[in-house]
């Protein structure tokens, strides 16, 4: 006789559709956590692995060649029915593995780790697991890492349903065809992004640049920023540098990003915007804080205006058509160490030829030219150029940055905003 369909079961499938991630095109983020995870735990494969009804389809891989494989006999069926990390030390000698393929075929699996993908309902879609060929134990804290590997791959998942879901409400309210096609292009531009966007989107009236440096590239850094649109003429940017690096840091940095874009859909206050994002820090278990500097950007105007907060950040540079340069005066404290905090905004208006300069501390307590680099060289250096554009700005940085006398000792993150000049 055929056996009844399991409703749990046919439940986490309704779950799995729910997220429309099978068979989607490679991205960059799941990549980098698959490569993350198998420098981590020093094995030769990595995967990000959703399970459907018949197969294991992998979503990235590191180490490994394959799309998908049948769910028989595939480990993650075995990993998803488990509420915690599900752990393989010796396949040869693990009795719920005695025949399974995987483990005693061609490709001789002897150690698996895997920690379910699992959403806010409880669902666990699938894994993201480590492999080796040779038997191995875990400590506590790498199964701590895998955990939070796989609690950053369902904050992708949900970022990337809450787009499409935006997506589909907003096409459901404009019916002319130009405007739901700008729209689907910028929220294809944000599934795209990861914790650091290579590129970032245009503004009408501004020029935008901007370069990451990691301290090592062994290790996930701590620098974060991004720039996304909120309505047809206003428009949210940040940078910001979480304490820690690693798997913690990437977590950490995944929050920070997804709460500032949440709060900067209900706020057009900056200093709001932190505020939000300090609550959301304190919630978490540990000690989490970061640095950040938030603006608003409207382009409504004659001239684009940028309201700006600052929480625990080095104040951004003001260049006013490359004759002077201020620091921004606004200050906060670091987000996450206390409950009741004030930020200060302070509104600039563009003129031709301004721009802003936002920079995390890596840049600074470096040498070059056999003086320290602080914030009133970074400012007579940056004012001393011919030019203020954006992309001009960020390749005299990375000028000075070839040239500096020891090796940087944090990531360097610099984003550029400025007005062109009239013409």
């Amino acid at each position: 006789m055929q056996a009844a369909p399991d409703p749990a079961e046919a439940d986490r499938l309704t779950a799995v559709r729910r997220y429309d991630i099978l068979d989607s095109p490679p991205d960059g983020a799941f990549d980098r956590i698959c490569a993350l995870a198998a420098r981590f735990f020093d094995v030769p494969i990595a995967t990000v692995t959703i399970v459907d009804e018949d197969r294991i389809w992998f979503k990235a891989c590191a180490g490994l060649d394959v799309v998908q494989i049948p769910r028989v006999p595939g480990l993650c069926a075995s990993a998803i029915l488990q509420d915690d990390v599900y752990i393989i030390s010796d396949g040869l000698t693990d009795p719920r593995v005695a025949s399974n393929e995987l483990i005693h075929g061609e490709m001789g699996v002897r150690f698996y780790a895997a920690a379910p993908i699992t959403t806010s309902d409880g669902y666990r879609l699938g894994t993201v697991n480590v492999i080796d060929v040779k038997p191995r134990t875990v400590t506590e804290q790498e199964m701590q890492t895998l955990r939070d590997l796989a609690a950053i791959v369902m904050d992708e998942l949900e970022l990337r349903l809450a787009a499409m879901r935006e997506l589909r409400r907003e096409r459901d309210a404009r019916h002319q065809a130009l405007e739901q096609q700008h729209y689907a292009e910028r929220l294809t531009r944000t599934l795209q992004r990861s914790l650091s966007p290579p590129t970032l989107p245009d503004v009408p009236g501004l020029q935008i640049a901007v370069h990451y440096q990691p301290f090592s590239e062994a290790e996930v850094g701590g620098d974060f920023y991004d720039l996304f649109s909120l309505e047809a003429e206003r428009w949210g940017f940040f940078l910001g540098d979480v304490c820690g690096k690693g798997p913690a840091a990437a977590s950490l940095t995944s929050l920070a990003r997804y709460t500032l874009r949440t709060a900067a859909m209900h706020n057009e206050d900056p200093a709001a915007v932190l505020r939000d994002l300090n609550t959301a820090l304190l919630m978490q278990d540990g000690q989490d804080m970061c640095t950040a500097v938030y603006g608003d950007i409207d382009i409504s105007r004659n001239g684009p205006t940028v309201k700006l907060a600052v929480a625990g950040h080095p104040p951004p540079l003001v260049l006013r058509a490359g004759r002077t340069a201020e620091p921004v005066h606004t200050r906060g404290a670091m987000l996450g160490a206390f409950r009741d905090v004030t930020f200060d905004s302070c509104q600039i208006d563009l003129q031709p030829g301004d721009a802003i300069v936002l920079y995390s501390d890596g840049l600074l307590d470096t040498r070059l030219d056999g003086a320290r680099v602080d914030e009133d060289w970074l400012a007579q250096s940056l004012c001393s150029a011919s030019r203020t554009a954006a992309d001009q700005i960020i390749d005299r940085v990375i000028d000075k940055l070839k040239r500096l006398e020891q090796p940087l000792r944090d990531d360097v993150a610099i984003m550029a905003l400025s007005r062109p000049l009239s013409r």
